[in-house]
C-alpha cells in the first residue's frame, strides 16, 4: 500500500513538471512573482541577521561584560522619533574617585573623562587632522574598554597620580605622524598643547558604527585634568565584570554605591545613569523591528498577488486540460486522485518560485554581510519559513481548482472541445 501511495505521489510530480514545460511562458511568470516575494522576505531578513552579527562583534569589541556609569542617557533616532536623552548633573572627578575606592565588588572599575575631539598630534614635521579624540584614563581603562596593549606598556598607577606626560597611542595616529615606520615607543610627540612619551600602542581594531577606536591617545586622568581643564567636567566610570554571570550582581552593588556617593534620598530617581556595554545594540536591534515588518507586508502583499496568479493558472488550466481529465477518469482515477494531481502542480510551482526566491534571497542579504565585513550568514529559519509559506500559497491557490478538477462529470469532460 505504502508502495503504491509512494508511485502516486511520483506520478503526480511527474505529470506536474510536464504540465509546467507545457506552458512554460505563465508558469514563469507566476514563478517570478512567487520568487519575489520570498526573495524580499528572506533577503530583508538575513540583511537584519547581518547587521544584528556585525553590532554583536563591534560591542564585543568596545568589551563585553561591562557597564558604563555617566551622566546622561543614551540614545537612538530612528526616523521621526524625536525623544531625548536624560541629562544629570555632571559626575565630578571626587564623585568618580570616592566610588571607585569604596566599590569592593570583584570587578575591575576605571575612570575616564573624553578631554577633547579635536586634538592635534605631532611628531617630527608629520601631523594629523584636528580629529583625535584624547581620553583621560586610569590604568584600568585598558581592561574595561576592551582594549589590548600590542607594543610597550600600560600606564602605571604612579603616573596616572602624578599626571605624568606619557601616551597610550593608538595604531591609525601612528600611521599618520611616523611615516618613516620608526619604532614608536620611547618617542616624544605633540598632543594638544602638551608633549607626551609614547609608552605603548593599541592593538588595531578598525572603525565601527562611525567611531574609530584606532584614531584615539590616552593619558593619565590627571593629565587630562591638567592640560584640558574645562568648567562642568564629567567623569564616566567603567566597571568589567570577569564572571558574566555576576554582571547583575555587579550593577545593582554598583547602584546602591552611587546614590550614597551622589547623596540620592531613599525613593528618589538615580541621578546617573548605568548601561551594559550591550544596551546600545539591544535598542538598536529594537529599532530594526521596523524593518522586520517592512518586509513582512512586502511579501505578503508579493505572495498574496503570487497565490492569484497561480489560482488563475489553475483554473486555465483545468479548463484546457478537461478532455485529460476525463479519459483519467473514464479508466478509473477517483475525485482524490485528480484532486491531489492539481494540488501537487500548484505546489510544484510555488516551490520552484521559493527556491529562486531563497537563492535570490540569500544572495542579497549576504551582499549586504560581505559590504560590512560579517561572515557568510545561512538563515536557515528563514529558509524553512519560505519553503512553509509557498506550501501554504499552493495549497490556498490550488485548492480552488483541485476541487473542480474533481468534480467534472466524466461524461461532459469527455465531450469537452
Amino acid at each position: 500500500m505504502k508502495l503504491f501511495a509512494g508511485s502516486l505521489v511520483l506520478e503526480n510530480l511527474r505529470i506536474s513538471l510536464q504540465s509546467v514545460r507545457s506552458h512554460m511562458m505563465r508558469t514563469t511568470l507566476t514563478v517570478l512573482i512567487i520568487a519575489f516575494g520570498i526573495m524580499a522576505l528572506v533577503g530583508i531578513l538575513t540583511s537584519i541577521d547581518a547587521i544584528k552579527y556585525y553590532l554583536n562583534d563591534n560591542f564585543q569589541m568596545m568589551g563585553a561584560n561591562t557597564f558604563t556609569i555617566r551622566n546622561r542617557t543614551m540614545q537612538v533616532r530612528i526616523g521621526n522619533n524625536r525623544s531625548k536623552p536624560k541629562n544629570f548633573r555632571e559626575i565630578s572627578f571626587e564623585e568618580a574617585m570616592r566610588f571607585k575606592d569604596l566599590y569592593s565588588f570583584p570587578a575591575t572599575p576605571s575612570v575616564f573623562i573624553f578631554a577633547t575631539n579635536l586634538a592635534t598630534v605631532k611628531y617630527a614635521a608629520n601631523k594629523t587632522n584636528p580629529n583625535v579624540p584624547v581620553i583621560g584614563c586610569d590604568e584600568n581603562y585598558i581592561t574595561t574598554s576592551g582594549n589590548e596593549i600590542v607594543t610597550g606598556r600600560n600606564i602605571s598607577p604612579t603616573e596616572v597620580y602624578y599626571g605624568s606626560s606619557v601616551a597610550i597611542v593608538g595604531n591609525d595616529v601612528i600611521k599618520k605622524v611616523f611615516k618613516n615606520k620608526e619604532d614608536p615607543v620611547g618617542k616624544y610627540i605633540t598632543i594638544g598643547p602638551g608633549r607626551y612619551l609614547i609608552v605603548g600602542i593599541l592593538k588595531e581594531k578598525g572603525s565601527s558604527l562611525g567611531f574609530n577606536p584606532d584614531n584615539v591617545c590616552l593619558i593619565p586622568i590627571n593629565s587630562a585634568r591638567q592640560r584640558f581643564s574645562r568648567p562642568n567636567a564629567s567623569y564616566s566610570i567603567n566597571i568589567h565584570v570577569a564572571d558574566g554571570e555576576k554582571l547583575e550582581a555587579a550593577i545593582d552593588e554598583a547602584t546602591g554605591i552611587f546614590r550614597i556617593v551622589r547623596q540620592v534620598s531613599v525613593g528618589d530617581e538615580d541621578s546617573f545613569d548605568i548601561s551594559k556595554s550591550d544596551n546600545l545594540a539591544n535598542m538598536l536591534f529594537d529599532s530594526l523591528s521596523y524593518l522586520r515588518l517592512a518586509a513582512v507586508i512586502i511579501g505578503a502583499i508579493t505572495l498574496l498577488g503570487a497565490a492569484i496568479g497561480l489560482m488563475n493558472i489553475m483554473l486555465v488550466s483545468v479548463t484546457e486540460r478537461t478532455r485529460e481529465i476525463g479519459i483519467r477518469k473514464a479508466i478509473g482515477a477517483t475525485k482524490r486522485t485528480i484532486r491531489n494531481q492539481f494540488l501537487a502542480e500548484a505546489v510544484v510551482i510555488a516551490q520552484l518560485g521559493g527556491i529562486l526566491g531563497i537563492i535570490l534571497g540569500i544572495a542579497i542579504g549576504n551582499a549586504l554581510a560581505l559590504s560590512i565585513g560579517t561572515s557568510f550568514i545561512v538563515p536557515w529559519r528563514w529558509i524553512i519559513w519560505g519553503v512553509g509559506l509557498c506550501v501554504v500559497v499552493a495549497l490556498a491557490s490550488g485548492i480552488i481548482p483541485a476541487v473542480k478538477a474533481a468534480k467534472l462529470d466524466p461524461i461532459d469532460a469527455l465531450r469537452y472541445e
